[in-house]
């Protein structure tokens, strides 16, 4: 029997904190989850964000201030520092981990598409964590994905994975903004449901990041029209994954 397959989504604002810095343990909780995962026969992909925030933890404040120059450099330079992390915790669960960089380019139908495949198909039969993330340093304009959930989403497709789950910092897609008494969690919606009327822009900064509850949702549903069942969950609730492949009712379950 083929091992299931899924990918597992985090955001930027997953992994930091209200300063924009790394939180190490929520990586740690991350890859404990992935790791009992792993015991239970379950091949999981990793595509995390975050590389911009690591980089300028390092640099600080730079001179350059066009946005899309900026990104180049604040990732070159946290790209290394998120795999360090990585490599560290996944090695404390007796586990191997693999950075995997791709332009939206390299989905297309062609020799860099199969490509791909071929990486992905061999770590994951080596029993290596394919980490997944853009090549911020190369992919600009035309080549940049709209976000990561974007390129998580393109990833799923790819392995055939049966489950997307997209980790933000809320608990779902809500009735009204998160915060308001009335609103209420949808566990479940199906790609033809107009939820999109739900949205609210909050107003909050996501940092070095891309991407929100709209976004998500159009991937979600995207996602699960190719039959791959798609979440949307709190990354820094501590058993989260493992909740969800449970069957309990966490987050915000997209389906056909």
């Amino acid at each position: 029997m083929d091992k299931k397959r899924i990918v597992v989504k985090v955001g930027t604002n997953v992994m930091t904190n209200k300063d924009n810095r790394i939180v190490g343990p929520v990586l740690k909780n991350l890859v404990r989850q992935i790791a009992t995962l792993y015991e239970q026969d379950i091949h999981v992909v990793l595509v995390s964000s975050g590389s911009a925030i690591a980089g300028k933890e390092i640099l600080g404040e730079i001179a350059i201030k066009d946005a899309s120059k900026r990104r180049q450099v604040f990732s070159s330079v946290g790209q290394p520092r998120m795999m360090r992390h990585y490599y560290s915790i996944f090695h404390d669960y007796g586990m191997r981990c693999a950075q995997v960089l791709a332009t939206k380019r390299d989905f297309s139908p062609g020799i860099h598409r199969e490509n791909m495949i071929n990486c992905y198909e061999s770590l994951l039969s080596e029993g290596i964590i394919p980490i997944a993330n853009e090549d911020d340093a190369v992919s600009v304009t035309m080549s940049m994905f709209s976000d990561n959930d974007e390129l998580a989403s393109l990833v799923a497709e790819l392995i055939g994975a049966d489950s997307l789950i997209i980790l933000s910092d809320t608990d779902g897609l809500y009735t009204g903004h998160p915060d308001d008494e009335d609103s209420e969690k949808l566990n479940k919606v199906q790609v033809d449901q107009n939820v999109e009327k739900y949205v609210q822009e909050s107003g909050k900064g996501e940092g070095e990041g891309r991407g929100g509850m709209e976004s998500k949702i159009k991937i979600a549903k995207s996602t699960a029209s190719k039959n791959i069942t798609t979440y949307i969950a709190n990354g820094k609730n501590e058993n989260v994954i493992l909740d969800i492949m449970d069957g309990k009712p966490v987050g915000t379950k997209f389906t056909e």
